[in-house]
């Protein structure tokens, strides 16, 4: 997640310097063939490339917002999460009779590794990893048997709600209540990876490229009398702006890739973690998670 810190001018330049390249490539060799072959090519007239420039700018507007959307979704998943932690933890103290503490900070503490488990995974890491803090020993060998391993936790606690109310320690209506907020962990689970794994129309990158291509040749070619300091410059500054805007939304809209813009997945656990134990009373709480960076994970 992007915070509100100076960007780095080399991370800019990162993600559009290949494009650039062949950008500054194609303007050079545009002006040398309307320089060599002036009487063979025909003037140009501007209005053309004004109208792929405009055929440019829709296409991005309609790739940005869809982008937008699937970022902001997989917020409003995580938010969803953090808000069900909480309500889980304290329905747990409410509803489970007096004196089963162990079990509480059991299925808790369980917890916490289902959210940090699931937000390995959609990074597309071992989900099991690291997670000898919250889970015992079996549990960990238990998970390792599955490929949803974030599923298999959540299996786990559901099978302890349900060996607590068989042995009265969580009456029927209690039960149903918890079994409910399990369910909001199921979904936001199944949204979180369909935005995963459904896949952004690829044909859009590879259109809108050809398109921004095509926008420098004809606008390169209608500004062939300028000269060519001035006419090459110009040309990677008005591409840069289209690629930057085209790369943005690329990465907006892969929310769970590892990346500076994705959802901060890192953060959330960390935040979801120091509530529970906090809760929980415990004495160990994590320290709040900080960036000296321009992004925080």
């Amino acid at each position: 997640m992007l915070l509100k810190k100076k960007i780095p001018f080399s991370y800019i330049f990162k993600k559009v310097r290949v494009e650039l390249l062949y950008v500054l490539v194609i303007g050079l060799a545009v002006y040398y063939l309307t320089s060599v072959f002036r009487n063979l090519i025909p003037e140009m007239p501007l209005g053309i490339p004004a109208f792929l420039g405009t055929a440019i700018s829709v296409i991005l507007s309609f790739k940005l917002n869809q982008s937008y959307d699937r970022w902001w979704e997989a917020r409003k998943i995580w938010g969803s999460i953090v808000n069900d932690s909480r309500t889980f933890v304290l329905q747990l103290q409410s509803f489970i009779y007096p004196g089963n503490e162990d079990e509480i900070r059991t299925i808790s503490f369980r917890h916490i590794a289902w959210c940090h488990s699931l937000s390995r995974a959609l990074r597309e890491k071992d989900g099991a990893a690291h997670l000898e803090e919250y889970l015992s020993e079996q549990e960990i060998l238990g998970i390792q048997k599955h490929n949803n391993k974030h599923l298999a936790i959540l299996q786990l606690n559901t099978r302890h709600i349900a060996e607590l109310k068989e042995q009265d320690k969580l009456n029927v209506f209690s039960h149903v209540q918890l079994n409910n907020t399990m369910v909001n962990f199921s979904n936001s689970m199944g949204m979180a990876e369909r935005i995963k794994s459904t896949v952004f129309p690829v044909t859009y990158r590879y259109f809108l490229h050809l398109a921004i291509y095509l926008f420098i040749i004809t606008l390169s070619i209608s500004l062939r009398d300028i000269e060519s300091y001035f006419e090459i410059p110009l040309l990677l500054i008005i591409s840069a702006a289209f690629f930057l805007l085209e790369k943005t939304a690329s990465h907006m809209e892969n929310p769970f890739s590892d990346l500076p813009t994705d959802t901060a997945m890192n953060s959330i656990c960390n935040t979801i973690e120091i509530n529970l134990k906090q809760l929980l009373g415990e004495e160990q709480i994590p320290n709040v998670l900080t960036s000296d960076t321009f992004y925080m994970m």
